[in-house]
């Protein structure tokens, strides 16, 4: 058996390997490297899946984000709850703008912000809410949009690791991530559900408006070519990478059907075996497991002992952004948010990608098992 790979885009490449060379000497071809035909195909089809009215392409998820809260007209000193237990993006896209993040603590079992905690972080600063689906599950939606409601907030899908999830409302109707909020940012980093072979991002939205703001701030807030409306930034999803990405879109219903056979695969795997608690599936969510996410005591240990057993592994996240330096003028302090703070001490994520297989995934819990009966 080969090495196990925590992400296998090679393998994944060999299966579209005509397509993406093919796709990509086009555009060698056309020259046309900024804003091609491919961006703007790319955007429809990508509104098409998500079920949006309408998708804007940029460079980056981060970006993403940054276009989305200058869509909405947020100005510095306005307020943004996000969940603690995250990558920094939307705090450092927030930051970045003069806005205050504010955090939230999260879900123990889902890892998700925790809805509860919501209300009363809410000021008279308060604007947006920015909603994480974290690891390939959509958050509890339906009470985070009634209290954007009630206090005529703004909300933000960070899809970026769950393309694809779903939400269903208690009615019954089932919406994909990224169709929901006001304003919702995308991104194909390559490990990501629909990742490209370097850098992009997307937003989107049904708001025809938010969606013209935000092409326009994605290109120095030009409303046509040398008039500039608004104060923009540089942020354009290249055409080779758009030509990438639609090839990959074609394929994204098997790639989610990997991911989740690998996820079961290992809730199966995992049932029994002592001191290690799966990730739950949110009733309301499709679970898509962009990551495989475990807890564990022990776990900087038990780590250590599978790498040198050859199977890689990967913490996200080693400590909560509410205690990260770069965010301590914010005046949080440890106890702030119990449920962050002990996750980060206990998540290991295990490999998993659209490439992997059950004989490899048995082999990693039968690894982890052993080591863990050894300690």
């Amino acid at each position: 058996m080969d090495a196990i790979k925590m992400v296998d885009l090679h393998g994944q490449y060999l299966k579209i390997k005509d397509e993406v060379d093919q796709a990509i000497q086009e555009v060698i071809d056309t020259t046309a490297f900024i804003n091609g035909k491919q961006v703007e195909a790319f955007g429809h089809e990508l509104a098409d899946f998500v079920g949006a009215k309408y998708v804007v392409p940029c460079a980056n998820g981060t970006d993403a984000l940054q276009i989305a809260f200058q869509a909405l007209g947020l100005q510095p000193g306005d307020e943004v709850i996000m969940p603690t237990f995250n990558y920094v993006a939307s705090a450092e896209a927030a930051a970045l703008l003069g806005l205050i993040p504010v955090f939230v603590d999260v879900h123990e079992d889902t890892y998700n912000i925790n809805e509860n905690g919501i209300r009363e972080k809410i000021t008279s600063a308060t604007k947006a809410i920015v909603v994480v689906h974290l690891f390939g599950q959509s958050a509890n939606l339906l009470p985070i949009l009634e209290i954007a409601k009630e206090y005529k907030l703004k909300v933000i899908e960070d899809v970026a690791q769950s393309l694809g999830s779903t939400y269903t409302f208690p009615d019954g109707e089932i919406k994909k991530a990224g169709s929901i909020g006001d304003i919702n940012t995308h991104s194909f980093f390559p490990t990501k559900n629909l990742g490209c072979f370097g850098d992009g991002g997307a937003l989107s939205t049904n708001d025809e408006d938010l969606a013209r703001k935000a092409l326009m701030i994605s290109r120095h807030g030009q409303g046509q070519k040398y008039a500039y409306e608004m104060i923009g930034c540089n942020s354009r999803l290249d055409t080779l990478q758009a030509a990438i990405l639609r090839v990959k879109l074609r394929n994204i219903d098997s790639y989610l059907k990997s991911r989740v056979g690998a996820g079961r695969t290992y809730n199966r795997l995992l049932a029994d075996v002592p001191n290690v608690k799966a990730p739950v599936q949110n009733e309301t969510s499709y679970h898509t497991y962009n990551q495989y996410v475990i807890r564990l005591e022990n776990r900087d240990k038990i780590k250590e002992k599978l790498k040198t057993e050859g199977i890689p592994t990967m913490l996200y996240y080693p400590s909560p952004l509410h205690l990260q330096k770069a965010y301590a003028y914010l005046g949080y302090r440890p106890g702030d948010f119990p449920v962050a703070e002990k996750l980060c001490s206990e998540v290991l994520a295990l490999p998993i990608h659209t490439e992997i297989t059950a004989q490899e995934q048995e082999l990693v819990v039968n690894t982890l098992t052993k080591i863990i009966k050894s300690l």
